[in-house]
């Protein structure tokens, strides 16, 4: 019966076509060109019979140093990646980061911020940002390095702050009658552990004082990104409000709010982006491609995964990362919980 059921799933997902290159990252709309050493392929989503190319490169949900898939690839070495391919390529002019992402760790959003930035000094390609319904904390932080960012008037956005989570659950331990015995070689070791009877004034301090150094580059990424647009988009991009630092304490704005901020440039959507991404780049039309892995059958098996007897498990390899304890995050904290 097991078997049976396999091949009837797999016929459904072969049925599924397009659909299912879709859900496991390949084929789509468009068609695919060449491939490349790093395994990815250039598929066109938008043909304008150009010459010219503009790549577009998706950072949807967490962002995090944890792989997405089987493959072992994380967001930021997809991200990397994708910006190698575009640099290499002088039919890319540009390349257009569509956000839609709560945020996700620092480390993390640290590394794109770089990659983002590294790709338009060396390249000298510009990068224009286009924000989805969501691009808050890492999301925000991400696209503060690039030429131009467009965001919906209905985008959530902002969230610029940190934070680090964590649970103490030595009351439960009291009342069901669990001691917990603890050795450690200094005062300080075991500083973030859940069991502990209270936290002491030193190591609030100490805490509080990695956030508060966290923070503050935070502000710098988004103060040094936008000065750097601003300098070279002159009178046709938005500069920070004087005030913007009060609107700098983890609250969430609007996009209209943001552009009213100078948090990002212009109000619109991503064709408004590809627009934009033209006029940066000097050119009167591009195509728009996207970089994906290729769907194979070594992929489609991949779905499958441990199962009990007599039973199947799809397993759509996307582990969402979880907030661990002693992390700090770039996070909009409605996805926290």
């Amino acid at each position: 019966m097991a078997l049976v059921a396999v091949i009837m799933v797999l016929f459904v997902l072969f049925k599924g076509g397009a659909m299912v290159l879709r859900a496991l990252g390949g084929g789509g709309i468009g068609h695919a060109h060449q491939h490349d050493a790093s395994g990815m392929q250039e598929v066109v989503i938008k043909e304008n019979h150009a010459r010219d190319k503009i790549a577009v490169i998706n950072i949807d949900g967490l962002i995090s140093r944890m792989s997405l898939d089987r493959s072992g690839h994380s967001i930021v070495e997809l991200v990397k990646v994708q910006l190698d391919l575009a640099a290499d390529d002088d039919a890319v002019k540009a390349v257009i980061l569509k956000v839609d992402s709560p945020g996700g760790e620092v480390l993390a959003s640290d590394d794109i911020y770089r990659a983002i930035q590294d790709f338009q000094k060396d390249s000298r390609k510009p990068v224009v940002a286009t924000m989805g319904s969501l691009a808050a904390s890492g999301g925000y932080y991400v696209s503060a390095p690039c030429r131009w960012i467009v965001a919906n008037e209905l985008t959530i956005t902002g969230s610029i702050g940190v934070i680090m989570h964590s649970y103490n659950y030595r009351g439960l331990m009291d009342k069901v009658g669990v001691r917990p015995e603890v050795y450690k070689s200094g005062k300080f070791k075991d500083m973030l552990s859940g069991d502990k009877t209270e936290i002491s004034p030193e190591e609030k301090a100490m805490v509080q004082s990695l956030v508060d150094e966290t923070f503050s580059r935070f502000k710098k990424i988004v103060g040094e990104g936008r000065a750097a647009a601003n300098d070279k988009n002159q009178s046709e991009g938005r500069k920070l409000a004087a005030n913007w630092q009060d609107y700098a304490d983890g609250r969430v704005v609007s996009g209209k709010q943001a552009y009213d901020l100078g948090f990002v440039d212009e109000l619109g959507n991503f064709d408004t982006a590809v627009e934009r991404a033209e006029t940066l780049a000097q050119i009167r039309r591009a195509n728009l491609i996207r970089y994906e892995r290729p769907f194979n059958i070594g992929s489609l098996f991949s779905l499958f995964g441990k199962a009990e007897p007599g039973s199947i498990k799809i397993d759509l390899g996307l582990d969402l990362p979880r907030l661990q304890v002693g992390r700090l995050y770039f996070l909009c904290p409605t996805v926290m919980h």
